[in-house]
């Protein structure tokens, strides 16, 4: 693709959150390259929570996002939380602008294709942008459907930490 908005099949989210119980959560088996080009598997990240957040450099909630998660993310850093992007249907070099203005310090896989993206079958992202919060097992606790804020995320990163 070329990176643009048409016919990407998705959704504006209303920021709505959808919290999910213990014993419904499923794992998602995702992996790909990062925009640094290195190899990432969620499973590297088990007994960590693990925020994944879903954009696109031609999203305007995705830029609007954008300085809360990092904000979150050198907050929870190093209290066994862990942050990744997902760049959606994007072009790499827009996706690295993105990246390098917003200051964002954590990996992001490349799914220009959406294959990434369609390994969460269970909990879908329908809406770009879109964030979960996955438990220590790497399963899926909290969604976010739509752009998040400091305030709507930080309390599911930490209600997730402390389980």
């Amino acid at each position: 693709g070329d990176g643009s908005a048409g016919g990407n099949r998705f959704i504006a989210g209303d920021g709505t959150v959808q919290e999910i119980k213990a014993a419904d959560r499923k794992a998602p088996q995702v992996s790909g390259t990062t925009l640094e080009g290195e190899k990432v598997s969620l499973s590297q990240y088990k007994g960590d929570v693990v925020v994944v957040n879903f954009w696109a450099s031609w999203c305007a909630p995705c830029r609007g996002e954008a300085p809360s998660l990092q904000q979150i993310h050198k907050e929870t850093e190093g209290k066994g939380v862990r942050f990744l992007g997902v760049a959606f249907k994007d072009a790499k070099p827009n996706a690295e602008a993105f990246e390098r203005k917003f200051k964002i310090t954590y990996p992001s896989l490349f799914d220009a294709d959406g294959q990434a993206t369609l390994a969460f079958r269970e909990v879908p992202p329908n809406a770009i942008p879109t964030t979960l919060v996955l438990d220590r097992q790497g399963r899926v606790a909290a969604r976010i459907i739509g752009a998040t804020t400091y305030s709507k995320l930080k309390p599911l990163v930490d209600q997730t930490l402390a389980e």
